[in-house]
């Protein structure tokens, strides 16, 4: 399997429900760098996996999305936990989305999946994977 990362990141604020989040229920901010990777088992007829320069412009374009934002006011968040491995889901939803709809170019119709990880922290971080 041959995969392809690109990297940005993003800043929210947001809080939780639950006394499992201890004082992140309160409002507070994070930034994450993600880690976007994009993976098929065989190369395009160009013998890559994406093109990298579409494939950090997409997710830059997800992320715009969300940076800067209180989570807890956005209606797509409504009710909504955005813990490190929701948004991690959100992130790779949106970014096979665009590869569905042509936006990474055709010779992406052809990957297989797509992992993305939120790094927390220098020590923590959470990811999703997802087939395409």
């Amino acid at each position: 399997m041959f995969s392809v990362t690109v990297r940005d990141h993003f800043m929210v604020a947001h809080s939780f429900r639950g006394e499992v989040f201890g004082p992140a229920q309160r409002l507070h901010g994070a930034t994450f760098i993600v880690d976007a990777s994009f993976r098929r088992a065989e190369l395009d007829a160009d013998n890559i996996v994406v093109d990298m320069g579409l494939a950090g412009q997409e997710l830059a374009a997800v992320l715009g999305d969300l940076n800067y934002r209180n989570l807890d006011d956005e209606p797509d968040f409504t009710g909504v936990n955005t813990s490190t491995e929701a948004l991690a889901k959100v992130v790779a939803d949106r970014l096979a989305d665009r590869v569905h709809a042509g936006a990474l170019g055709e010779g992406a119709r052809g990957l297989d999946g797509i992992t993305v990880t939120l790094h927390e922290s220098h020590v923590a971080w959470a990811s999703y994977e997802r087939p395409l």
